[in-house]
């Protein structure tokens, strides 16, 4: 009986010892990738971005998350990567509902393109660890359909989130198309209403809010730009 029980100790004191192993071993490594993040290397700040990206693919939908906006969220790319900043890519589509006896639109690919947006911008900015960006442009495509009727997708909403205009919006109360027209949302709208393509500034988020040119690199190519 006190064999067991002296073993059983031994047990506990082991694993108690692998998991301060384990916690030891976690802490330096988030202080190495936050030292690189410190010192500006942009292959670190691009690899916690993209692995977070990545785990949002894979991730199950948050509670109080709409479908449609999670979908969203995994469709995410990451298009440019600096030292102080992102841009990325995501698809939104309109939403379809039977109203009566008819299929109609209940959501137009704007609107959630607007929602899609907040969300991922909200993310981009506080969710990925040992980062701390203080810009964040999303570029929202939709699906056009050409007079062949060969589909293409192309941006309707440009959106460059700063950080210091992100701490002034109220993200739990406010419509999500409230809060994009608050963080910079750029769009264009035909006679009828419905969102017209747009070409993404590719310049302005590399700029911060003092005037310099911040250096950036392209997510697919790690080029300089």
């Amino acid at each position: 009986m006190e064999w067991g029980l002296a073993w059983g100790l031994l047990a506990v004191v082991l694993i108690a010892l692998v998991i301060a192993y384990a916690v030891i071993q976690e802490t330096r490594a988030q202080r190495h990738w936050r030292a690189l993040v410190k010192a500006g290397d942009i292959d670190a700040i691009r690899t916690i971005v993209e692995s977070e990206v990545n785990r949002w693919r894979t991730e199950r939908m948050p509670r109080g998350v709409l479908p449609s906006v999670w979908h969203g969220v995994q469709t995410a790319e990451l298009i440019e990567v600096g030292t102080d900043y992102v841009r990325a890519g995501c698809s939104a589509e309109g939403q379809y509902a039977v109203v009566g006896h008819r299929r109609e639109e209940v959501s137009s690919a704007l609107r959630e393109a607007m929602k899609l947006t907040v969300k991922l911008a909200d993310m981009l900015l506080y969710d990925i660890p040992n980062v701390e960006l203080e810009r964040v442009q999303v570029d929202a495509y939709t699906t056009f359909r050409g007079r062949s009727g060969a589909a293409n997708q192309r941006c309707i909403l440009s959106t460059l989130a700063q950080r210091s205009a992100a701490g002034e919006v109220d993200w739990e109360n406010d419509p999500p198309e409230v809060i994009a027209e608050r963080l910079g949302a750029r769009y264009l709208l035909d006679n009828h209403g419905a969102a017209l393509p747009i070409e993404p500034d590719e310049e302005a988020v590399r700029v911060s809010m003092n005037g310099s040119r911040a250096d950036g690199r392209s997510a697919d190519l790690g080029v300089g730009l």
